[in-house]
C-alpha cells in the first residue's frame, strides 16, 4: 500500500480552512456573548408572563368569600367568548383589511424614496434625516405626550382626543373633520368632504410616519450592490427600467422580505392599534372580562404568526439569494 505525503500546497489549504473555521467559532461566540443578556432576561422575565397568560385563558376568577381568588378551569369557554364579542371580532378584521393596503403602500413608498435618496446629490444626507425624523419623534418624548389633536389645540378645541378602546383616537390622528371644517370656515365645506380630507391626510402622515425604518433597509440594500454591476448594464445598452427590474428589484429582494414582516408586525404592535387598545381596556377591567382578555390576546398572538408565516412565504418564494459560497 502506498501513502501519498501531502504537498506544501495542501498543508496550507487545510491550515487556512482551520483557520477560517476558528476564527467563525470566535465571532459566534461573541454574538452569543451579545444577545445574551436578551436570552436571559427573555426567560427570567417574559416567558412567566407568557405561561402566566395562557394559563388564565383556560380558566375563569372565582373571588373567595375569606378574601383572595382562585383559578376554575372552564377550557376553551373564554376562547367562545371572545369570539362571539362583536366588537372584537370587527376590530380584528378592519385591522386585517387595513394591513391588505398598508403593506404594498408603505413597501412602494419607502423603496421609492431608498431610490430617490440613493441618487448622487446634494444634500442627500439631510434629505435622509428628514425622512427618519418622523421614527424618532414618534418613538420618544413627543409619542407620549397625550396632546389630543394638534391642530385643535392650536384653534381652541377643547374636545382632545378620547380614547375608546376602538373608534379612531385623536391622539393617534393629526388632524379631524372638525379641523378641516374650521380650516376651510370660509367656504362651504361639508362634514363629508371634511372627514375624506381628513382621513387623507392622516393615511399620508401615517404611511410616512411608518416607513423611516423601511427606508433605512431599503437604502442599506441598494448601497450594497456593486457599481460594476450598474456599469455593465449600461455597456450592455439596458435601460434605466431594464436596470432596475433586472438587477436593482432581484438583488433588494430580499430586503423586501424583511420590511414586509416588520411591516406586519410593527403593525399588529403598535401603539395606536385598535385592537390592542381594546383588549388591554377589557383587560383593566375587573372579574371574567380580565380571563376573557387573556382569550383575546392569545387569539390575536396566534393570528398575527399565521399572517406573518403567509407573508414571508409568500414573499420568499420569489426572493433572489446571491450566494457567494
Amino acid at each position: 500500500m502506498k501513502l501519498f505525503k501531502k504537498s506544501d500546497k495542501q498543508l496550507g489549504i487545510v491550515k487556512e480552512r482551520r483557520h477560517g473555521a476558528s476564527l467563525q467559532a470566535k465571532k459566534a461566540r461573541v454574538g452569543w456573548l451579545f444577545v445574551a443578556p436578551f436570552i436571559f432576561g427573555f426567560f427570567l422575565i417574559y416567558i412567566p408572563i407568557i405561561f402566566g397568560s395562557l394559563k388564565y385563558s383556560f380558566n375563569e376568577i372565582d373571588i373567595l368569600s375569606g378574601g383572595g381568588y382562585e383559578l376554575v378551569w372552564v377550557g376553551f369557554k373564554n376562547y367562545a367568548t371572545a369570539i362571539s364579542d362583536q366588537t372584537f371580532v370587527q376590530t380584528l378584521l378592519s385591522g386585517i383589511g387595513g394591513l391588505l393596503i398598508d403593506i404594498p403602500v408603505i413597501l412602494l413608498f419607502s423603496l421609492f424614496i431608498a431610490i430617490l435618496l440613493n441618487q448622487k446629490m446634494p444634500g442627500r444626507t439631510a434629505f435622509r434625516a428628514i425622512f427618519f425624523i418622523p421614527v424618532l419623534l414618534t418613538t420618544g418624548l413627543i409619542a407620549s405626550i397625550d396632546s389630543g389633536n394638534l391642530i385643535a389645540d392650536n384653534m381652541g378645541d377643547t374636545s382632545g382626543g378620547i380614547d375608546t378602546g376602538v373608534g379612531d383616537s385623536a391622539a393617534s390622528s393629526i388632524v379631524s373633520a372638525t379641523d378641516m371644517q374650521s380650516l376651510f370656515s370660509g367656504m362651504i365645506v361639508g362634514k363629508e368632504l371634511a372627514t375624506f380630507v381628513a382621513d387623507m391626510v392622516n393615511k399620508i402622515f401615517d404611511i410616512v410616519n411608518r416607513s423611516g425604518v423601511q427606508m433605512l433597509i431599503f437604502l442599506a440594500g441598494l448601497q450594497g450592490i456593486s457599481p460594476s454591476i450598474y456599469e455593465s448594464c449600461q455597456i450592455e445598452g439596458a435601460s434605466a427600467w431594464e436596470t432596475f427590474w433586472k438587477i436593482t428589484l432581484p438583488m433588494i429582494s430580499p430586503m423586501i422580505l424583511v420590511n414586509a414582516v416588520y411591516t406586519v408586525i410593527d403593525s399588529f404592535t403598535s401603539s395606536d392599534n385598535k385592537v390592542m387598545t381594546y383588549v388591554n381596556n377589557l383587560y383593566k377591567q375587573a372579574g371574567d372580562a380580565n380571563v376573557i382578555s387573556s382569550a383575546m390576546a392569545w387569539m390575536y398572538f396566534l393570528l398575527v404568526i399565521v399572517i406573518v408565516a403567509v407573508v414571508a412565504g409568500i414573499i420568499s418564494s420569489v426572493v433572489f439569494y446571491n450566494r457567494k459560497d
